[in-house]
């Protein structure tokens, strides 16, 4: 004799009662896992999308380089956009950031497609920017269309936002280990929220599964020789890292610097390009060289195999400083490791360490200063060249953090620890010199 369905459905309500006493934590991970599925997947899909559009864009102007004479035209085509349609977007990173201090309003879906314009024109008419700028605008405007479906409150939220970051850089760069605490460490300096590790992991685990799946190849680097840890190598590790941290608060602060110069002496924000855009044209003209605009990765690679000369680093910071400030779309990220590495390639001259080891010690220490996250530097290290590197890239990385100061490309990170309390205003002091 068959048991009568209420009977059943109680003892079903039981065991399922049981098992989330037995387990709390089972629903916190079954909601987030499937919350981590679909923006994973959707971010993922999306950086896939615009690595193949920006690699296009990258070959067209690099076989079409008239095309740069028309990148002020595409600055200003930029600025307009921006100025009548996006405003409320246009703070970019630092508008992700905000809303992970202080969840606000839903981040309007319009962010994705007007950062991806605005970086895709900037790159096919010869500008220096990156790309993790685009990709993490990207997957935070597609993930924060479901806070509302989703029913998140504001805690919920930040770990939405969170794990957009991570997915969006982890797929963007296919380094999702490094994606994932970045998005955990990108916010907050000095702490990390714990509470969103597994939605971060989830989320950058996927986007890069997802975009595996459409066959996108990321760049690969390779370090030739990496020598034994001895006292002699690891303290040039150290000499290294200073000249990285000071690198990377430098680049952080001429930065702001020549963007606010832009903003005073430039009213109407759409002329700021216009201006942006002709210097860097022009230099480009000048120089007979595209090596310095773009994403730089045939030279970023050229600099773990050769010492380049010390200038390369310096040309290419003033490059992306300039193309960033004027209000140009795209990111700092990309730029910042071809400063690393060819800032690394070129110490090899005075410091007796391989020339590929001071490049990938570079290529993430700049980073690691500029943005204030050195465990996903060390992770992104790690994941790029090897486990063999890592001591050698956490010093470098750790250092170059300590001697930034308070100092960052983002403007809205916040210190939720000082680096060190006893000597912080003192190191502050003398990188506001720079």
């Amino acid at each position: 004799m068959s048991k009568h369905p209420k009977t059943i459905s109680k003892k079903v309500n039981f065991h399922i009662r049981f098992f989330f006493r037995r387990f709390p934590a089972a629903p916190y991970i079954l909601k987030w896992f499937s919350i981590s599925i679909i923006i994973g997947m959707l971010i993922g899909t999306a950086s896939a999308g615009f690595l193949q559009s920006l690699q296009w864009a990258t070959q067209f102007r690099e076989s079409h380089i008239w095309l740069i004479a028309f990148l002020p035209v595409g600055g200003f085509l930029i600025g307009l956009l921006y100025y009548y349609l996006g405003k409320d977007v246009e703070a970019g990173n630092n508008l992700l950031i905000d809303n992970i201090h202080d969840p606000k309003e839903t981040i309007p879906f319009r962010m994705a497609p007007f950062v991806y314009l605005g970086t895709m024109v900037t790159h096919f008419f010869g500008g220096s920017a990156g790309r993790e700028g685009t990709a993490l605008q990207m997957a935070g405007a597609i993930a924060d269309q479901f806070s509302k479906p989703f029913k998140l409150d504001k805690n919920e939220r930040k770990i939405l936002i969170i794990s957009a970051i991570a997915a969006g850089f982890g797929s963007v760069f296919g380094t999702p280990l490094a994606g994932a605490v970045f998005g955990l460490e990108i916010f907050l300096i000095g702490r990390i929220r714990y509470n969103a590790i597994f939605p971060a992991f989830a989320s950058a685990i996927l986007a890069d599964w997802a975009t595996n799946l459409w066959q996108v190849k990321h760049t690969h680097y390779t370090i030739g020789f990496i020598p034994k840890l001895e006292f002699l190598p690891l303290l040039y590790s150290i000499i290294a890292g200073i000249a990285f941290g000071i690198c990377a608060a430098t680049f952080s602060k001429t930065l702001h610097w020549i963007g606010n110069i832009f903003k005073t002496k430039i009213k109407f924000p759409p002329f700021r390009p216009i201006i942006g855009g002709t210097i860097v044209a022009l230099a480009v003209f000048a120089m007979g060289t595209t090596r310095y605009i773009g994403l730089g990765i045939p030279v970023i690679l050229e600099s773990f195999g050769t010492q380049l000369p010390m200038y390369d680093f310096l040309l290419k910071m003033i490059f992306t400083i300039v193309t960033l400030s004027a209000g140009f779309k795209g990111g700092e990220v990309t730029p910042l490791f071809f400063i690393g590495a060819t800032l690394g390639s070129a110490l090899s001259l005075f410091i007796p360490l391989p020339v590929g080891l001071l490049a990938g010690m570079g290529f993430v220490a700049v980073f690691a200063g500029a943005t204030n996250t050195p465990l996903a530097c060390m992770l992104m290290g790690i994941e790029l060249f090897g486990a063999e590197s890592g001591i050698y890239v956490a010093i470098a990385c750790i250092v170059s953090y300590l001697l930034s100061g308070r100092n960052s490309i983002y403007s809205k990170q916040r210190i939720g620890e000082a680096k060190n309390r006893r000597y912080e205003s003192d190191q502050d002091k003398c990188f506001s010199d720079l």
